[in-house]
């Protein structure tokens, strides 16, 4: 979920302080009553209404290496995600996993299509689901 930007606390709690209702407030603006009560505890506490940093940990791939990586990915699209991870290696010289390439891909709606016009060789002809059967024996074998 995205944060709400600091001017558009700092307006809906000017209405507030203006003398408006809190529900007139909360209405007008579409945000919860709960929602306007925190910023203005938070207000009065810290004397700021800007949201708090987020928790967790910064990703690998940082946005301003978007770039990069579409660029990867646009030049080698039948690569893997291994191989991904192994061309951001060598790009970058930072290492990272391949569920970290996954998600990033994922963040920029990339996705890694496979060339599956033919199958891997050894491998006989996939079964059709509600295909012809072998017919049955009418007498069990001896």
């Amino acid at each position: 979920m995205k944060t709400y930007s600091v001017d558009f606390r700092e307006r809906a709690l000017a209405l507030v302080d203006g003398g408006r209702p809190l529900a007139e407030v909360a209405g007008l603006l579409a945000v919860g009553v709960a929602t306007l009560k925190r910023w203005r505890r938070r207000r009065r506490t810290s004397g700021v209404v800007a949201p708090r940093p987020r928790p967790g940990r910064p990703p690998r791939i940082r946005p301003d290496q978007y770039a990069q990586l579409i660029a990867q990915v646009r030049a080698t699209p039948d690569a893997t995600l291994p191989e991904h991870c192994d061309a951001w290696a060598a790009a970058t010289g930072e290492r990272v996993s391949p569920a970290t390439m996954c998600r990033a891909l994922q963040k920029l709606e990339l996705r890694l299509k496979k060339n599956t016009s033919s199958r891997p060789s050894g491998m006989s002809a996939p079964a059709w689901p509600g295909g012809p059967r072998r017919p049955m024996p009418s007498t069990p074998p001896p």
